[in-house]
């Protein structure tokens, strides 16, 4: 897994970030989602550097063998918006001022914070199975709070660590055929660790609070992503079904925005690798769908 790869502990102002990184060429940071690592993109990350890119794969603050601030009483050491900047800090001691992004899943809105916050440092944007958080609860119904009803348990005080540290192969489920056998040893070790149990509890705690006040305060100023934006959706997860067709909401939000569904499930990037490099190297290397 990774082969060919540097792997470090890379320390930023208020993080110490576990990242693999690779290649020559164009920089690409591919964020990850719940509860997976940077591994989870080790069927994707080789195919863009045999194109061409430099690849850098971080376990987001807090998760994996990523180590970050305490938690707060207002989340905010935990909101996308101190991640996003662990995230740029390791990009500027990386030497990338400059670069493409992806994001999956919590990593989407981490990579979406990022690119509001600082949009000259984006050339362009990847966002899978995504909508703004402040989206999702503006429409939140019976319907929603059934099917993510884990956004709500999640933000509870103490209950959920309680419950996840009780028994996390219960909770957790994944298996070494479909994630690959090192992936899946290093995201089943991750999941163990009371510590990331909580940072991974906190970044849920923020969505629901500080960061859905900092969309909502982009949405009131106007902010738009001004950077070329490509969305896409898992169709055998339920995006579609909650809300229909996603572009109708990112056109609200983005300047130039295009998409589609991808014929796969929710971990799109262990599931369907190669049809999601290719969609990735089209639009990343100036392509349209």
């Amino acid at each position: 897994m990774f082969e060919g790869f540097t792997t470090e502990k890379i320390a930023v102002e208020n993080a110490t970030l576990n990242v693999r990184h690779g290649g020559i060429g164009p920089a690409i940071l591919l964020l990850h989602g719940h509860p997976r690592t940077g591994a989870t993109w080790h069927r994707i990350a080789p195919q863009l550097i045999d194109a061409g890119s430099t690849v850098i794969c971080p376990d987001l603050t807090g998760y994996g063998q990523s180590v970050g601030r305490e938690p707060k009483d207002d989340h905010s050491s935990h909101s996308k918006r101190a991640v996003a900047t662990d995230m740029v800090q390791l990009m500027e001691t990386l030497g990338h001022d400059k670069f493409h992004l992806v994001g999956h899943d919590r990593g989407s809105y981490v990579a979406l914070r990022l690119a509001l916050d600082y949009s000259s440092r984006i050339d362009r944007l990847v966002l899978l199975d995504c909508i703004p958080i402040s989206e999702h609860l503006a429409r939140a119904d019976a319907r929603f709070a059934t099917a993510w009803w884990h956004w709500f348990f999640f933000a509870q005080p103490e209950i959920p660590e309680r419950v996840i540290n009780a028994d996390p192969d219960r909770w957790y489920t994944g298996s070494a055929d479909a994630m690959g056998e090192e992936n899946y040893a290093e995201w089943r070790e991750a999941t163990r660790k009371p510590k990331v149990i909580r940072a991974m509890l906190e970044d849920y705690r923020a969505g629901l609070t500080i960061d859905r006040e900092h969309e909502e305060a982009d949405k009131a100023a106007g902010r738009r992503l001004d950077m070329p934006l490509l969305t896409l959706w898992s169709l055998h997860d339920d995006l579609e079904d909650l809300y229909g067709d996603p572009l109708r909401i990112w056109k609200d939000w983005a300047t130039d925005v295009r998409g589609f569904g991808i014929d796969t499930g929710h971990h799109m990037a262990e599931e369907v690798p190669d049809d999601l490099a290719r969609e990735l190297l089209s639009f990343l290397t100036g392509g349209a769908h």
